[in-house]
This record gives structure tokens, sequence and C-alpha cells, in this order.
């Protein structure tokens, strides 16, 4: 642990309170890659542990996957002289240095939140993420979890996703309906029961735990809490069939004995999946940031809760734009190049264009600019309670 104080206290010095990442690459066994996050081709494959689908930004959570490295998930903020740490090591070395002194002694779970990539080329299976008792009982933290839809790429064969369930399933409290396809597991028709809607890019939407969902395949920017819990509840996905146990994934073994296939049906929040106006209470459109300072423009893009909230930050050519934060954040950059807070960002190179800004350097005010031919576009990422003015969708 020293050592690992000591490697930090190096690189927050060289950067001035800014942690340059390293990208960190999960395979997924269950689907084939969309080939959309800058790769080589003959990368992506990855044998056994199935293929590169995500990437995952300033993260602090371990890919629960079944094999893989033991690293997987986990970012590492690197140094110029080529010094590495794993992020996780870095704030459980010093968190009041990476998320000041306030913050660190009210969140001991560090940053709290995961950003990521998802990019797959068929339409995510219909699933859902426990809620927090349930979660618990396998000693993992809920997920919810929005997302936000990047330009520049193609959509993918199947930009739309499934939500909830049906209104009239929540109302007359049929909720064995779902029951069955849980039971045979053999098809996908379970998605009858669900309504889809299309993603459009350079909007998303707000998911909390409990409630089931199927992603398209537009390539997802997307912010969560900071676990990897989840159940499958279908069955049949790109024309093959998923393993079973995905559904059991986290269910306690007694559980699973006791109830089998109604157990994971506690899940589900069914006055949430079943609301009708389920699109307006969950549908994300940028919203203009009050009080910027400088050329670019910030809008919020994940909102609708306290437990994380980012923005996008769009700064033409030749701009200049002033932030000061509330505390500590993490940046991906998606297009353009500059400098942000006195370090060298270069949109779609891997390496370059992921950063954490540490405490102090976050609620001072700082610059950032834009230096290459393009728009820089960036996101910036927050974990719980540090954003006291995101916005709230009304509800109806």
């Amino acid at each position: 642990m020293s050592a690992a104080r000591e490697t930090l206290g190096r690189l927050l010095a060289d950067g001035h309170g800014v942690l340059r990442c390293d990208p960190a690459w999960v395979a997924r066994d269950f689907l084939p890659p969309g080939r959309r996050l800058g790769l080589p081709e003959d990368a992506y494959d990855v044998g056994e542990r199935g293929a590169i689908c995500e990437r995952w930004l300033a993260s602090t959570t371990r890919a629960d996957n079944r094999v893989g490295p033991e690293d997987e998930g986990l970012s590492h903020v690197v140094g110029e002289s080529g010094e590495r740490l794993l992020l996780r090591d870095a704030v459980a070395a010093d968190p009041e240095a990476v998320l000041g002194a306030e913050y660190a002694a009210g969140h001991p779970a560090g940053l709290g939140r995961l950003a990521k990539i998802f990019d797959y080329g068929h339409r995510l299976p219909y699933h859902i993420h426990p809620p927090a008792e349930y979660a618990a009982l396998v000693g993992c933290r809920p997920k919810d979890e929005s997302y936000h839809f990047l330009p520049g790429v193609e959509l993918g064969a199947h930009p739309e996703t499934f939500f909830g369930v049906h209104p009239w399933v929540a109302e007359q409290q049929a909720h064995e309906v779902l029951l069955p396809y849980l039971v045979d597991w053999d098809s996908d028709l379970i998605l009858r029961h669900a309504r889809a809607e299309l993603q459009v890019v350079g909007e998303g939407f707000h998911v909390p735990s409990g409630v089931l969902h199927a992603p398209g395949t537009a390539l997802t920017l997307e912010l969560q809490e900071d676990s990897d819990v989840l159940a499958m509840f279908q069955a049949l996905n790109a024309g093959r069939i998923i393993s079973k146990d995905l559904l059991f994934k986290d269910v306690r073994p007694e559980d699973r004995a006791a109830e089998g296939e109604r157990f994971p049906l506690r899940f589900v929040d069914w006055e949430t999946n079943g609301d009708p106006w389920f699109y307006e209470h969950r549908h994300l459109a940028p919203r203009a940031v009050s009080g910027s300072s400088g050329d670019g423009e910030e809008s919020w893009v994940f909102y609708n809760t306290d437990k994380y909230a980012g923005k996008r930050l769009v700064l033409p050519p030749g701009g200049t734009h002033r932030l000061r934060e509330p505390g500590v954040y993490s940046v991906f950059v998606w297009t353009g190049s500059g400098t942000w807070a006195g370090t060298e960002v270069t949109g779609g190179e891997p390496g370059r264009d992921e950063l954490v800004v540490t405490h102090d350097a976050a609620v001072a005010e700082h610059e950032v600019r834009s230096t290459g031919a393009e728009e820089l576009v960036a996101f910036l990422f927050f974990g719980p309670d540090l954003h006291p003015d995101v916005p709230l969708i009304e509800r109806r």
C-alpha cells in the first residue's frame, strides 16, 4: 500500500492532479462484437473468453466474467515514464488525494460509478439488474444505469431497445406470464411482453435496477453504479441458446433450490416496468448546463438520479472553456484534440483519450483547449452526491 501511495504521489505531481488512464478492454462470450471500438480486426476475438465487446472507462470495478484475467475491467493509471498503477489501488492507497477528504469520508466505496462503452453486433438479451436488497444477498451493489448513443458510427442491425413489460402485466399483477419462458428456456418470445424504443444518436435512457431491458446495437456510452450483477431472462439470442446459468448468475444456491425460476422474478419492479409513461420518465435528451464559462457548450446527458451524473462538452476548434467542478471526475474524449487542465488529449486514440481529474484539480478553475481541426467532444463522469443541480425528470 505504501508503494502504491508513493507511485500515486509521483503521478499526481507529474500531471498536476490529472491522471491518465490506459484503456480497459472487456470480453463477453454470449454475443458477437460490433467491432467499433477502434481495435485491429484480429484483436476482437480472444478465444475461450469470447470477444472484446466493451471498454470500461476510469474503472475500479472488476468484470465478473466466467474466465479472464484478474484485472479485467480495471483501469490502470499511467505515467509518461511508464509507471502503472491500478486506479482501484490508487483510490485505496490515498482516498483523500483522489476524492478529497470530505468526499472520501462519506463515500468509502470510492468513485462509486462505472462508465463504459458497449459495442455488440446483436441486440443484448432481455435481462435485469437485481435491486439493492437482492444484490446485497450475494455481496454486491445494485446497478442502476444510463445510456447515451454515440455519433459518427453505424447504428448496427437492431438500433432499438426493449424496455419493461406492457402496462397490463403490472396492472393485472400477471407477473407469472413471464415464468414459462424462464422454465422452458428455448426461445426469445419473452420479448412479446416488452415495448421497444428507437435508439437516437445524441440521446439516451435512464434504467433503474429492477427494470427489464434488451439494449440495441447502437454504440453506447453507459454510466452506471459500480457493479456487474445481472440475471438473463431471454434464452435465444443471436441464433443460439444462452447458458441458463446466467439467469441464476446472482442468485444464491439456496434461493435457486427453494424457488427455481420464480426467484429471479422477485428482482422485477413491476410498477416501473409497467409504467405507461416509461419513455417520458426515462428518456434522456441533452439539457443545457447553466452558468458554463467559455466557448464550449455543456449539456447534461446522464441525469434523473443522484447515484451518478454526466455531462457532454462540445468545444469548437481553437476554442477555450473553463471548468470548476465540485469534486473528482473522469473524462473520455470522443473526438478532437487539445489539452485538459494542461494534459494533452486526443479522441479516437486509446491511451490518450481518458483521464481522471482528482479532487484538488477539479475544484480549482481549470481550462480545456481545442487545438485540432475538428470539434473536441468529451464526456465528464461524476459519482454519487457530487452534483446537487443534476436535473430530474418531472413525473406525469
